[in-house]
């Protein structure tokens, strides 16, 4: 078989517009891979492989016990038996886990034909299948159960053996398998279900990305605890800024930081660099000059246009998650 390269939307590569330069003061911030193991377990995520069998919630309190935090989530739900990536924020990087809802995902799954049917004709209703499709949530679902649009980036037939066929799908949030194959069942006339399914990816949480078991993560956990080295522990434990990297951003000024803490809608006057896959109405990320993550908001232009403006509010503040006075005020003087 030909060898593709699979892609999600996150891959698309950040090209950033130059609209002023300055120099971050290293008084104030820090870069989030200097990070402390101590800062890390308050603003960090772990890149999880989900066992068969427990529930995400009974897997994300196995690892506040591990690491002894009190609070943790996870991003995007896995049902008991489905297995793979399931990032895990820990402390108050959890308040970043809204990135991660609208992220795209990837999946290899087992699915199995109640009739046999040919490999040109299944790869047919898989092409079929892929952009835009309509799904209709299943019964045993926590939404409601009303006709959507959900888009299927790419998908692929790896194997067919007898009636099981092994699959690749990259789809849209909110995409449910399960259901993918038992439409794709109904197009072949031959009906089909879901036998196995593991997921690959989540935004740009991968695989190869140190993915970690709850039995390395519990190992690396008591080699810190025992023998004071932290190698293993800050090697599974990423910067929240992590979960933010599939968005586009914009990089603001350290004198524009602490207002964006404050609450206040960025202005032109605020903004060095814009990521120019923004568009009017895009959720974006301010990024300090240190790559640290400041918070979110609403693009009220697109890319181009918050490069031409030479003033006024060009981006509204939704969610803030730095601490304020990390950077000073504007009008402060430097010591």
């Amino acid at each position: 078989m030909e060898n593709l390269e699979f892609k999600l939307p996150s891959d698309e590569p950040e090209q950033l517009l130059v609209k002023s330069q300055d120099n971050s003061d290293p008084n104030y911030g820090i870069e989030p891979e200097k990070r402390s193991i101590e800062l890390l377990l308050q603003y960090g995520v772990i890149n999880l492989d989900k066992p068969s069998g427990p529930t995400s919630h009974e897997v994300v309190s196995w690892v506040r016990k591990i690491l002894g935090i009190s609070n943790a989530g996870h991003g995007g739900t896995l049902d008991p038996k489905v297995t793979g990536i399931l990032p895990c924020a820990l402390g108050k990087a959890t308040r970043v886990l809204s990135a991660l809802l609208n992220a795209g995902k990837e999946y290899i799954g087992v699915m199995y034909l109640h009739t046999p049917e040919k490999r040109k004709k299944i790869e047919k209703i898989f092409e079929l299948f892929t952009g835009k499709i309509y799904q209709r949530p299943p019964l045993k679902s926590s939404v409601a159960r009303k006709l959507r649009v959900r888009e299927i980036y790419y998908s692929e037939v790896i194997e067919v053996s007898n009636n099981h066929i092994l699959f690749r799908l990259g789809c849209e949030a909110g995409t449910y398998v399960r259901k993918f194959c038992f439409d794709l069942g109904e197009a072949l006339c031959s009906g089909a279900h879901m036998l196995e399914l593991r997921r690959t990816r989540v935004g740009n949480f991968k695989e190869s990305d140190n993915l970690i078991t709850l039995q390395n993560l519990k190992d690396a956990v008591t080699i810190y605890q025992i023998e004071g080295n932290n190698y293993y522990l800050k090697k599974f434990v990423f910067p929240m800024e992590k979960m933010v990297s599939h968005l586009p951003k914009i990089y603001v000024r350290d004198t524009a930081v602490d207002a964006l803490c404050h609450g206040a809608d960025l202005a032109s006057a605020g903004i060095c660099y814009i990521d120019a896959r923004i568009k009017n109405n895009m959720l974006v990320a301010f990024m300090s000059l240190k790559k640290e993550l400041i918070g979110f908001g609403t693009a009220l232009k697109d890319a181009l246009q918050i490069y031409k403006a030479k003033s006024g509010i060009l981006v509204k503040t939704n969610k803030v998650f730095m601490e304020r006075r990390t950077y000073p005020r504007w009008n402060e003087k430097k010591e």
